[in-house]
């Protein structure tokens, strides 16, 4: 049986670490096409388009995922499945080697240069397990890079790393954003708006925060003091019950059918309860119930009153 990996890729590989971990696409193309093809099939490179850089991520999550990926397969891989760790054992070492060569003594590292910024966060995002958090001020996202971003939410969100950010209203005048945040949103990720200035952050299973170290957001600090994590994650869960959840669809400009009667969402937008809409409409209670359910799992409103507010356009 064929390993994972030959010597061509694994010296490619140790390559790139020594160059930082970091490398452009067509760098690595012209040293070696075919282990560089390779290791991108692996994920142990991860291109990232925007400016066509490859970065190094950790052996050993790519080898718990495709220890899954084989386990899920035929028996017959089984043996394949268990072997996957250990054939990438020797560049797991080599990547933890290197990683130590940067200095840790502090719990928080500055990084100065945009595209260090993001090969950073794609090292740590290689490496997530359960969570991330985002809170993004401003209005439009950068159209160049929702494309790529649905793409990697999607294979997160697939992995059950639960994924939520924070808008504020701009963002809902902005279609492609709004489609966007409609596609992520029936991928499993939630987003809310809240209409007021809040920092802007990223935090990765609540151990690792990515806060802005200059005014512009050129120079980003790294934090991995547990109390001060703790603190953001605080501050984003504050600012995360306040904002408001929305129709992404509508706002992008492709609303869903509910299947709930429209005069129904019409006295409920009016400020009727329950048993008021039953009586008004001539239902029963409960059907009036299922059609309130159905209306809230639409529109990802926690309660009844957040879904009247909805109704009545106070998300708007």
């Amino acid at each position: 049986m064929s390993p994972l990996l030959g010597d061509a890729e694994r010296a490619l590989y140790r390559e790139v670490l020594a160059q930082g971990g970091r490398v452009m696409f067509r760098e690595a193309m012209q040293q070696d096409p075919d282990a560089t093809l390779r290791l991108i099939e692996l994920g142990l490179l991860v291109r990232l388009d925007l400016d066509q850089s490859l970065t190094a991520v950790n052996p050993r999550s790519v080898s718990d995922r495709l220890s899954a990926d084989l386990r899920a397969g035929a028996g017959r891989r089984l043996a394949e499945a268990e072997r996957a760790p250990t054939q990438l054992d020797e560049l797991a070492q080599a990547f933890e080697t290197a990683a130590r060569r940067v200095d840790r003594t502090a719990v928080v590292r500055h990084v100065d240069r945009m595209e260090e910024i993001r090969h950073r966060i794609l090292q740590i995002e290689s490496e997530n397990r359960e969570e991330t958090l985002a809170a993004q001020p401003g209005g439009a996202r950068p159209s160049n890079t929702m494309r790529e971003a649905l793409v990697r939410d999607r294979q997160f969100l697939a992995a059950g790393i639960s994924l939520r950010t924070l808008y504020q209203p701009g963002a809902l005048t902005h279609r492609p954003t709004a489609s966007y945040a409609a596609s992520a949103t029936r991928a499993g990720e939630q987003f809310r708006v809240l209409d007021e200035p809040f920092q802007r952050m990223l935090i990765f299973d609540r151990k690792i925060a990515v806060i802005p170290a200059a005014p512009d957001d050129a120079s980003a600090a790294f934090v991995e003091d547990p109390a001060v994590v703790a603190v953001l994650v605080e501050r984003f869960e504050r600012d995360w019950a306040r904002a408001a959840v929305v129709d992404w669809h509508a706002a992008a400009g492709r609303p869903r059918p509910t299947g709930v009667p429209p005069e129904l969402t019409g006295l409920l937008a009016a400020g009727l309860t329950q048993k008021a809409i039953a009586s008004r409409l001539s239902l029963s209670e409960r059907t009036v119930a299922a059609h309130l359910a159905r209306l809230r799992e639409h529109h990802d409103a926690e309660t009844l009153f957040q879904l009247g507010w909805l109704m009545r356009g106070g998300a708007r």
